[in-house]
């Protein structure tokens, strides 16, 4: 199915007109609720040398479907030519660029309208409306189709899209069917759907809606002292094609405002109306939430960084260096944990910027391990974002493989260049490389040192290890696999892959 892009891409128009009809499909949803009917787009496009010399160039690019009534059009139309009778009402709108409504066949009305940009017809807008399912008239129906005529009229003056105006549909933002208003010149209630009258009762108006002046409904029951955005009032009296949400005590609302205007002037405004009040109230619930997520990191990273001092201050009073370097491990471990939570804590989302994390336990752990050696570090490649559960062990995969590489691949001395036998300046290299595996995110990493290596016939570190037993006990739990390997010409290369857990799962 084409794309509205792909058929424009097939026109003449300048890109100025392209992005006029871009914001008139954005916005017409509107239009076609209030209309009851589906809408379609018409362009006449260039016809290739691959298409029928007899095809029709007039192409349906766009199409939008009512929520308040049936649908015309139960397939996709998108893409389709036009028939020749249709074909003949297109060009005769496109030349004359007046809107033209021919005579029902059946149980089919149609209506033309010219699309405007800047005095030219651009393209042809046609209204499809079921006469047979149509719904049985009343005072919302009535006054929908006044204000649907009433924009038909602006689309074919060149008035409607307007300039600054937002489309779209947005979290909270008023549609048709949450509530119709429409205004006066002066800003006084002609029209209120039954929902938007609704909304005024639970905003605290109780009297006669029609003939009321909104904006004097609605600034009255705004809390004293309130600060007011400068758009509010150009919303409420229908002066400017803007948003505006209004919170008082007792509800929140969403307004919308659409200038009506004939020939250039203001007639009036169509004002669409939305209670968010429970959209909001769980927003606010979810931020709560979300600021005791991060202070329960924040404690549970203070907490373990209080543990790991202790630790240290312990292993001070200790004269074994066996449970001296115990102590130490032990507080290492807790500070690379800590330091995934202190992510966390700085965040709104459950998930880690692992990249920043892995930076800071290359350094951290370099730091705490090479007392007699100056080690670079390099981190290659991305880690991605990853779930907190799913960061915490591969942290301390990385720390430990990492502490290890420091400690046991560059026992002698070194000030940070070239060793004995022209070896290079001591490195540590940590890459990694993320993908999928059918539906499943896997990282694949190397720990790779230019050290001295795993000793001759080794096949890996010692497996009775804390930290060995550690890395292959974490790797376990994410369903991967690890190997130690010997480097060319010296060092030592670890590899890992590990699964990583959905969003949903974790």
């Amino acid at each position: 199915m084409p794309t509205l892009r792909d058929t424009l891409s097939r026109t003449t128009l300048s890109p100025a007109d392209i992005d006029w009809l871009h914001r008139l499909v954005g916005d017409w949803q509107m239009v076609a609720d209030l209309s009851f009917a589906d809408l379609t787009l018409w362009i006449p496009v260039a016809l290739d040398d691959e298409d029928d010399p007899h095809a029709s160039p007039w192409l349906l690019a766009a199409h939008a479907r009512p929520t308040t009534g049936p649908n015309f059009y139960h397939d996709d139309v998108i893409g389709s030519p036009a028939t020749p009778d249709r074909e003949s009402w297109l060009v005769h709108v496109l030349r004359t660029g007046k809107p033209v409504t021919p005579e029902e066949l059946g149980y089919v009305r149609e209506q033309y309208v010219p699309v405007v940009r800047k005095g030219r017809t651009i393209a042809v807008l046609v209204r499809h409306t079921d006469l047979q399912n149509m719904r049985q008239q009343g005072g919302l129906e009535v006054n929908y189709l006044q204000i649907s005529q009433q924009l038909f009229s602006m689309i074919a003056e060149g008035a409607f899209p307007m300039e600054g105006a937002a489309t779209g549909v947005g979290r909270g933002t008023p549609r048709v069917g949450d509530g119709v208003i429409r205004l006066t010149a002066d800003g006084l209630i002609d029209y209120a759907s039954p929902n938007a009258v609704s909304a005024l009762r639970r905003l605290g108006h109780t009297d006669q809606v029609n003939g009321a002046d909104l904006a004097e409904i609605v600034t009255t029951r705004l809390p004293q002292g309130s600060m007011v955005d400068e758009t509010v009032p150009l919303v409420l009296t229908g002066r400017a094609p803007w948003g505006a949400e209004i919170e008082t005590g007792s509800i929140n609302l969403t307004l919308r405002a659409v200038p009506l205007t004939r020939g250039g002037h203001r007639i009036g405004a169509l004002l669409l109306m939305r209670d968010v009040s429970e959209i909001r109230r769980r927003e606010r619930e979810l931020l709560s939430k979300d600021a005791t997520i991060r202070e329960i990191h924040h404690r549970v990273k203070n907490n373990l960084q209080t543990v790991a001092a202790l630790l240290r201050l312990q292993s001070r009073r200790l004269d074994d260096p066996k449970a001296k370097d115990a102590l130490a491990e032990a507080g290492r471990r807790l500070a690379t944990v800590a330091l995934v939570h202190d992510t966390l804590s700085q965040g709104f989302s459950e998930q880690v910027d692992f990249d920043e994390v892995a930076t800071r336990i290359l350094r951290a752990t370099v730091e705490v391990a090479s007392t007699r050696t100056v080690v670079a570090t390099e981190l290659t490649g991305s880690f991605g974002k990853l779930l907190a559960e799913d960061a915490t062990h591969l942290a301390m995969v990385l720390a430990e493989l990492v502490h290890n590489a420091v400690e046991h691949g560059f026992e002698e001395p070194r000030d940070g260049g070239p060793g004995p036998e022209g070896r290079p300046a001591p490195r540590v290299v940590v890459e990694a490389v993320r993908g999928r595996v059918g539906a499943q995110d896997v990282i694949d990493v190397s720990v790779s040192d230019n050290g001295q290596g795993l000793p001759p016939g080794s096949a890996g570190p010692d497996r009775s290890g804390l930290g060995t037993q550690i890395v292959e006990a974490l790797i376990t739990d994410l369903r991967g696999s690890i190997a130690w390997e010997t480097a060319k010409p010296h060092g030592t290369v670890v590899r890992f892959t590990v699964r990583l857990r959905s969003s949903s799962a974790g």
